[in-house]
């Protein structure tokens, strides 16, 4: 589970920047500011991002605060799964995805992030689970995050590195690579995909 200093930090900064809309006069602005400030101190204090980084990050939020949506594909060959090296994490492994893009369905988002990163063409065939990174064990991150994790059966392409990756390969469930991006995924969840490959039937996790 999420630290609880990481929870507070993200209701703070949640209920500073929806302050910070509805606020009628500036000295009420002025406050919510100061909880804003408060909650870039929380999360800078126990990370090794930077004060002046994060304090960026939650001056571009604009309106009511909710959770971040982004999306992960999971496809096989051989009863292999398809993994990248994220260039922006140090060439860590992953499940091919990212943010969720504005115009597009989940599905749709997760096809793009496929064809981007991969080269592959992909027709998600079962949506996995929409997953809380809070609850997920991920390392603590500025905002709240949902993710939503897809079955994806490979329909064509080929594999073609990117500018976000630097490699893409298969593993087998018992020779998943230790060095993996847990900002982005975690090994439990990795077992999760092969779990819902070989039963079709299972239900969509959630938290």
């Amino acid at each position: 589970m999420t630290p609880d200093w990481v929870l507070w930090a993200h209701e703070i900064q949640a209920a500073a920047q929806n302050g910070l809309v509805f606020a009628q006069n500036h000295y009420d602005q002025e406050r919510y500011a100061q909880l804003q400030r408060l909650a870039v101190r929380m999360m800078a204090a126990r990370s090794d991002t930077a004060v002046t980084r994060i304090a960026d990050l939650f001056a571009g939020e604009r309106g009511y605060a909710t959770p971040k949506s982004g999306v992960r594909g999971a496809a096989f060959r051989d009863g292999k799964l398809l993994l990248v090296r994220e260039i922006a994490d140090g060439g860590r492994w992953t499940l091919p995805g990212g943010w969720a893009d504005v115009g597009l369905s989940p599905a749709q988002n997760v096809v793009k992030e496929f064809r981007e990163e991969t080269g592959f063409i992909v027709t998600p065939r079962k949506l996995v689970g929409v997953l809380d990174n809070n609850r997920q064990g991920h390392p603590p991150a500025p905002f709240h995050i949902y993710v939503h994790y897809f079955l994806c059966d490979i329909v064509g392409g080929e594999a073609t590195l990117s500018s976000e990756t630097s490699e893409i390969a298969f593993f087998a469930e018992d020779a998943l690579p230790d060095d993996l991006s847990h900002d982005r995924v975690t090994r439990g969840q990795l077992l999760r995909m092969f779990a819902h490959q070989r039963d079709d039937g299972l239900a969509t996790d959630f938290d």
